[in-house]
């Protein structure tokens, strides 16, 4: 996000913010760094923060209007649990979410379907365009028929970022991307983690 401010810089009080650190994703409200914020005029304050987890501690630059955070550098990113995600899907989602962050949602959009094609390609989907693989993967992963209809959307969401001569291609929004994130979120936690979740929660009855 690019910020222009008119102006010059003053001394303000700190504002506490409540983020979630985009070092180790814990929510906290982060501790000021130095004597005061900076007032830089038209609304706009900026300061230096670090996270409070003693194992992080990790630095960050935040700039508020009227209070409220509007940007934060590193950027603050959709919180995503990685655990047994093959590596290539993973690889591929977490540059989907990166891009997301920095408000790059074309991009985001185009990676996420390429993360439907690693799903795909992990789960041996055949077919010789990505709806097809789709629908081969109906036969082949047993997960809710919402989700399973959510990646042909994701999937038509990816072809609109992909080409420029889409009417669509202008108009994909941080809010459709957001929510394609988390639909994205819940297919990858019911093809990759429930299982792991299940197995976990055997294995503390057996230990009773």
């Amino acid at each position: 996000m690019k910020i222009t401010v008119p102006g010059g810089v003053g001394n303000h009080p700190h504002i506490r913010a409540a983020i979630r650190c985009p070092h180790c994703g814990k929510e906290a409200v982060m501790e000021p760094l130095g004597q005061h914020d900076y007032a830089v005029g038209g609304g706009y304050v900026c300061g230096q923060r670090r996270c409070p987890n003693p194992q992080c501690h990790g630095h960050l630059f935040i700039v508020f209007h009227n209070s409220k955070v509007v940007a934060a550098y590193p950027p603050i990113r959709i919180d995503f649990d990685p655990e047994n995600i093959p590596d290539e899907v993973l690889k591929t989602f977490e540059e989907a979410i990166s891009c997301h962050a920095v408000g790059c949602y074309v991009a985001s959009a185009i990676m996420i379907r390429r993360t439907l094609e690693a799903v795909c390609a992990e789960r041996q989907a055949q077919g010789n365009n990505l709806k097809e693989r789709i629908s081969d993967l109906r036969s082949k992963i047993v997960i809710p028929n919402e989700l399973l209809d959510a990646m042909d959307e994701l999937r038509i969401l990816g072809n609109d970022a992909a080409h420029i001569e889409a009417k669509a291609y202008e108009d994909i929004s941080e809010e459709e991307v957001t929510v394609a994130i988390q639909f994205t979120k819940e297919i990858l936690k019911s093809l990759y983690q429930y299982s792991s979740l299940l197995s976990k929660l055997r294995s503390l009855k057996k230990q009773k």
